[in-house]
């Protein structure tokens, strides 16, 4: 199993707020993992219980859901929360697993990729969670009233509060309006990342995405495939050629690119205030 021994981490400054570019050489597999579907279907998934290694052993959580040791970490006690069933991707009935995880795992975040949205196996149902020491989402988001969270290029919707189900009902609202706004697909693009404190609750942020990766990834001029702790300022660059040469407006373009557009979000603002 990898760790983190060997990472690298620059800050830089996009766009007026701190990032960190994380130089991780075992990240290469999951940053440029094929994730359509004749690719998937040549491959075992590698989430299933049947095709986990022999010393990968896993700890229950609740009915449905196994943590384990994520074997390429990028954060501090970096989990995946792994689904029993082999069962697709979708943030559908899960945002309400995700706030339960934050509250039982102090000092964490946990956070949800999109199929399209930096998930390697977009076949099985899938969360994460990590320390969120550092992590310049946390900061940005106490410095925030919301819904709107703007930042270093990104465009992001913010739900928080000690009430559990007031965040639960804002954050499926938003998802609803999300895929109105957007279409084209099962779900909307996305991102999810929550927190939570004993004495504020829960902190949840809401990625809408605009593309899957930039296109200097597809040209190979770029190896960064954003997902939610990407997006939450940890940028991955597993090559230390990108590593070496990227500035912090390199880093705010990439995330301008990666976003949801200025006019969809705009409107999705628009109709959460409306439905208010």
């Amino acid at each position: 199993m990898a760790g983190l021994a060997d990472a690298l981490t620059r800050p830089l400054v996009a766009d007026g707020s701190e990032v960190f570019l994380r130089h991780i050489p075992h990240r290469v597999a999951s940053t440029t993992a094929a994730v359509d579907r004749a690719s998937i279907a040549k491959r075992p998934c590698f989430l299933c219980a049947a095709n986990l290694p022999p010393e990968q052993r896993g700890l229950p959580w609740g009915d449905d859901f196994t943590f384990l040791c994520n074997p390429f970490p990028i954060l501090e006690r970096h989990l995946t929360v792994v689904h029993r069933e082999h069962r697709p991707q979708q943030i559908e009935g899960q945002v309400g697993t995700m706030l339960d995880l934050a509250a039982a795992l102090p000092g964490t975040f946990v956070v949800y990729n999109g199929p399209q949205c930096g998930a390697s196996a977009p076949d099985h149902l899938h969360l994460q969670a990590g320390s969120r020491d550092g992590l310049p989402i946390v900061r940005e988001a106490a410095g925030t009233a919301g819904p709107a969270l703007e930042a270093r290029g990104i465009r992001a919707l913010l739900f928080r509060g000690p009430d559990r189900s007031r965040v639960l009902g804002d954050t499926e609202r938003a998802l609803a309006v999300l895929a109105s706004v957007t279409g084209g697909g099962p779900e909307p693009m996305c991102n999810v990342a929550v927190w939570a404190e004993p004495a504020s609750g829960f902190s949840l942020v809401l990625f809408p995405r605009g593309k899957h990766r930039p296109d200097a990834f597809h040209t190979g001029e770029l190896a960064v495939s954003p997902a939610s702790i990407d997006m939450s300022g940890i940028l991955v660059a597993p090559f230390p050629r990108d590593f070496e040469r990227l500035s912090g407006e390199d880093v705010a373009a990439v995330y301008r690119e990666v976003t949801i557009p200025e006019a969809p979000f705009r409107d999705v603002l628009a109709r959460l205030e409306a439905s208010r």
